[in-house]
């Protein structure tokens, strides 16, 4: 479609149009504004669209008195939180988990949580975009604020539910070659440093100039902000269609957009008080939809003779399953390095353990290595409002096997080789036989995961019953039947060209340049060729033990007359 096609009005009406066929209600800003026939607010000042908020509240929760509704209605409106960030970390949570009220009944104070939000039934929740949504504030300097003062801004869409206003779309015009997708994402970060109370409750930000498209979360950086490829997660859109189409009908059906808010927002936590907020990509969202119900058809937690029906009104994915119901064989996930395979699991998690089927599962975290194994444990550790608890790492092989011993929950990290049985040759002691217990194994591909006195079949003796999810950044060989047989067969892809195309990395380019060895012929036996594969899946403490043996090969590789046949190669290449 071309830009000439486009004016930011034009924009405007077809992003509404979209967003009344997915079932919204939408208004032009103006009428509902302060003072009008149909205002929905008493000032500008206000955010909130209270008398939707209030009926949804009585909708949601009709035990709660009067008395809790307006409590709860005052902890939204006055949310705690000394910066913008901080109260929209706090908001999130309240959104997803509800709001502790309190209320007098029969002589004494009871406490309850109030809902904001129906995750199940999407029509018991209100729909409603507004255009051209005027917001004034007056921010002080007292108050530590980088732009004090009064502040007129006007958005040009805003998505409310139950009259919280959880989403923005900022558009500009693709006829104006000045104009590009950017500047709508500058004036985003211009509306929320100068009206910071919209900004409180938002969840989702989206740029167009009605060419391009893409999606974002308060405070990230424009490199975070990412398209959206897909309307239903079956295939990518076709390249006719607007990306600012796609991506509405993508992320706002009602269905998707409540999965997004609960399950696919992390605010990942570094510590003295650096927090990064961040949203799943469409390739992590619908990987991790698909990898759950695989998760509930590999480990069959309805019983062997039950029928098998996906809940009504939860996400429905084309996806057929890759195994047999109870096959414990989940899938493998390929998503490429660089594309945030790590937070895919991560969200992955989150979503099993919210899982009301699985009954609080146990997470096996799995990987070959301990640097892995740390890496990715800080990963889940940043996450942990998204895990609901924080995950552990077992120290050694009687750690594993205690905390494997816990009759329910937990999310352990653990390297393979912590599965080794006591006396090489014995059978591992079975440790738990529950069928809610999940093995997340990272870098699914490696060699490790075989039958043969292996690894593998050590886990299946100590956890018969588990189910096996496996999350690769490179693809599996077409030989490598013992990955296939372990964990199944793919269930999401996310290749090194569609992450280059949607920026979520970088190509290599690789050219091969070799700089001989020279050996004597009685050197030559000392070398092992098979030493990287031999040790690869050795932890830290025995690959020390293994370094006098090797380091004859290290003096060989390092040797003064190569390393200056190197550094020669790499200067002529670069100049």
């Amino acid at each position: 479609m071309s830009k000439e096609s486009f004016t930011e009005s034009i924009v405007e009406e077809a992003a509404l149009a979209w967003l009344e066929t997915l079932g919204y209600a939408n208004k032009h800003g103006p009428e509902i504004a302060p003072g009008e026939l149909f205002a929905e607010r008493d000032d500008y000042t206000q955010v909130l669209l209270a008398t939707r908020l209030r009926e949804a509240l009585v909708r949601l929760n009709p035990t709660l008195p009067t008395e809790a509704v307006e409590d709860a209605i005052r902890k939204i409106s006055r949310l705690e939180g000394a910066t913008l960030d901080a109260r929209n970390r706090i908001f999130h949570r309240l959104l997803v988990d509800g709001v502790t009220v309190e209320y007098r009944s029969d002589g004494a104070i009871r406490g309850a949580q109030a809902r904001l939000i129906d995750f199940d039934n999407l029509e018991n929740n209100d729909w409603f975009a507004v255009n051209q949504f005027t917001v004034v504030e007056n921010l002080s300097a007292a108050a530590g604020a980088a732009q004090a003062g009064k502040h007129n801004r006007r958005p040009d869409i805003v998505i409310f539910v139950n009259g919280l206003p959880l989403g923005v779309i900022e558009l500009k015009n693709a006829a104006d070659e000045d104009a590009t997708i950017w500047d709508a994402y500058q004036q985003l970060q211009t509306y929320q440093a100068e009206v910071q109370s919209l900004f409180a409750y938002n969840e989702t930000l989206v740029v167009s100039d009605g060419v391009q498209a893409r999606i974002g979360s308060l405070g990230a950086g424009r490199e975070w902000f990412k398209p959206w490829r897909t309307i239903t997660g079956e295939t990518l859109a076709e390249n006719y269609l607007p990306e600012l189409q796609v991506l509405i009908q993508g992320v706002f059906e009602k269905r998707r957009f409540l999965d997004l808010l609960r399950y696919f927002i992390v605010f990942e936590d570094f510590g003295g008080g650096a927090v990064a907020k961040k949203i799943a990509g469409y390739h992590q969202f619908h990987a991790v939809n698909v990898a759950v119900q695989e998760t509930l058809r590999a480990a069959r937690m309805r019983g062997e003779t039950e029928e098998w029906h996906e809940a009504e009104g939860r996400y429905r994915s084309s996806k057929q399953p890759g195994g047999r119901p109870g096959d414990r064989r989940v899938g493998v996930v390929w998503h490429t390095q660089g594309s945030g395979k790590s937070l895919t699991m991560a969200f992955y998690a989150g979503r099993v353990i919210l899982e009301p089927e699985m009954a609080n599962p146990t997470l096996v975290i799995l990987t070959d290595r301990n640097d892995l194994d740390d890496q990715l444990f800080g990963t889940f550790a940043r996450c942990k409002e998204l895990l609901r608890q924080p995950p552990v790492q077992a120290e050694s092989r009687a750690d594993l096997r205690r905390k494997l011993e816990v009759n329910a929950g937990g999310v352990v990290f653990t390297t393979i080789q912590k599965f080794l049985p006591e006396e090489r040759g014995d059978q591992h002691p079975m440790l738990s036989d529950r069928r809610n217990i999940v093995v997340i194994a990272d870098e699914a591909h490696r060699s490790q995961y075989d039958f043969i006195d292996g690894f593998a079949r050590h886990m299946r003796d100590a956890l018969p019953n588990a189910s096996f999810i496996g999350f690769t950044g490179t693809p599996i060989e077409l030989t490598d039947k013992n990955t296939r047989a372990v964990f199944g067969d793919y269930i999401s892809i996310y290749d090194i060209q569609r992450a280059v195309e949607d920026k979520a990395t970088v190509p290599i380019y690789y050219e091969s340049r070799l700089a001989k060895l020279d050996l004597d012929e009685a050197e030559r036996p000392r070398i092992d060729p098979d030493f990287d594969e031999a040790t690869e899946g050795e932890e830290v403490e025995k690959k020390e033990k293994l370094k006098s043996k090797w380091a004859q090969l290290e003096s060989v590789v390092g040797a003064e007359k190569r390393l200056r046949l190197i550094a020669r190669d790499i200067v002529e290449h670069f100049e």
